[in-house]
């Protein structure tokens, strides 16, 4: 069965499949860190760090991060991010994916969404920043969806250059500030 015949199956034959309403935004514990290692790995287009960091994540950042659990507690994705410590009003998104069997579901989204809302509560946030490869068109859309849905503006500009990267093939970096947030 093809990866796009075996969504369609998913998405048609299980009567809970998550959705962007039914899944479980929660912080992660260093337990998630595994998980969240295999979904970034799964996903074919993160930079994949090593074990040990999704573990040290999990465990140091967990307050700005998050995971969504469907229905049986199965982690479906991740948003990993950092307060900038010389601009504590932003949040810095580092890694973001979903489930490759539910993707298109509106998860990544309720994943920022839930996690800013969560931030924006306990430390007080104004803006988000995010670095996206060019050509990443999934990640540009989901970021100018989230500015859009919170009446923000997106500045672009490169961050690191290709030629910044040590010599493994690194695409350049593009910057993405959102803001000022309305909550």
């Amino acid at each position: 069965m093809t990866a796009h015949a075996e969504l369609a199956h998913y998405r048609k034959h299980l009567p809970s499949a998550p959705t962007a309403s039914t899944v479980r935004i929660d912080r992660p514990s260093p337990g998630d860190g595994p998980l969240l290692w295999r979904l970034a790995r799964d996903s074919r287009t993160l930079d994949l760090n090593s074990s040990y960091s999704y573990l040290l994540w999990c465990r140091d950042f967990a307050g700005t991060s998050a995971v969504a659990r469907d229905s049986s507690g199965r982690a479906i994705g991740f948003v990993s991010g950092y307060l900038r410590p010389e601009a504590p009003g932003t949040l810095l998104v580092w890694q973001i994916a979903v489930d490759e069997s539910v993707r298109g579901l509106g998860i990544a989204g309720a994943l920022l969404d839930g996690l800013c809302a969560r931030v924006a509560a306990e430390h007080g946030l104004s803006s988000l920043e995010t670095t996206i490869s060019p050509g990443n068109h999934a990640s540009e859309r989901l970021f100018a969806s989230y500015a859009e849905r919170h009446g923000a503006t997106v500045a672009r500009e490169v961050l690191f250059r290709a030629d910044e990267f040590p010599e493994d093939g690194h695409h350049p970096e593009v910057l993405h500030r959102i803001g000022p947030l309305i909550f």
